[in-house]
């Protein structure tokens, strides 16, 4: 998301993240309302063509969104109005905003109970867990299987453990992957977090485990690059030969054997 919408988006989010804050558990609710309004988007081209669409009045849009959401929180009501009311790049982005303001809700919930952290160190458990189970994170992303059945086996593979926000953000990415990897909404998601807790996560794919004093020292230098405090997260992945693979936020350092071949790819194909 870039220009006009990511503009967009950062002004809802800035008008409504107290209003997130203040809901306190109640977020939660708000947050299922918006996947479903992101759902009603993803469904019908028309509709969110219509919602987007910068040569409508904003009234009507708000009118009509209002009327999808009869019933709905007040509050999820004005989420949706002022995002409909926004201008978008590409209808597309409108959907996405929506459905990150839903994360967001949902983590506003956790970070009123408490359980912010456990959030954060539970979806990083999974997104490790999955490291290498490559069947898993395939059965994940395929519209092959339904909804309902991806959801069912991210349940099985909690068995019940972690928060209910953390089921609940693990169990959306499974229903509704909207054309991402399953572990990718993980660290969007973990991305927020960052974000709320005011530092930057470091995601870091790497063929063998790191010794702590190695951890602290690619924190050290990732944090001077960065200007911030950096928490490293490391998965061990089989499928990266050598090298490091670091995500932080939208920056990507790949020094992978992988990409390396790749790039003598390309450059043998040119």
């Amino acid at each position: 998301m870039r220009g006009t919408s990511r503009a967009s988006l950062q002004a809802v989010e800035h008008r409504f993240a107290p209003v997130l804050r203040a809901a306190g558990e109640q977020a939660r609710t708000i947050g299922d309302e918006l996947f479903a309004l992101t759902d009603a988007l993803d469904s019908s081209g028309s509709l969110r063509r219509t919602l987007a669409d910068p040569s409508l009045d904003g009234a009507p849009k708000g009118g009509l969104v209002a009327r999808l959401l009869d019933g709905a929180d007040a509050r999820t009501v004005e989420i949706a109005q002022a995002l409909v009311r926004s201008r978008w790049s590409a209808d597309a982005d409108l959907a996405d905003a929506t459905e990150r303001l839903a994360f967001l809700a949902l983590l506003a919930s956790a970070e009123a109970d408490g359980t912010l952290a456990q959030v954060e160190q539970d979806l990083f458990s999974l997104t490790r867990a999955l490291a290498g189970q490559r069947e898993v994170r395939r059965y994940l992303l395929s519209d092959a299987y339904p909804a309902e059945a991806r959801g069912d086996l991210v349940d099985r593979l909690l068995d019940g453990q972690g928060t209910a926000v953390t089921r609940a953000v693990a169990r959306r990415a499974a229903v509704a992957p909207r054309g991402r990897r399953y572990v990718t909404t993980l660290l969007h998601v973990g991305d927020a977090i960052a974000e709320l807790r005011s530092r930057e996560v470091a995601t870091v794919l790497s063929a063998s485990p790191l010794t702590a004093s190695q951890t602290d020292r690619l924190a050290d230098l990732l944090g001077r690059a960065l200007g911030r405090a950096v928490q490293v997260n490391v998965v061990v992945d089989p499928d990266v030969v050598g090298g490091l693979r670091v995500q932080a936020g939208p920056d990507v350092i790949d020094s992978t054997v992988l990409s390396r071949l790749a790039d003598a790819r390309r450059q043998l194909a040119g």
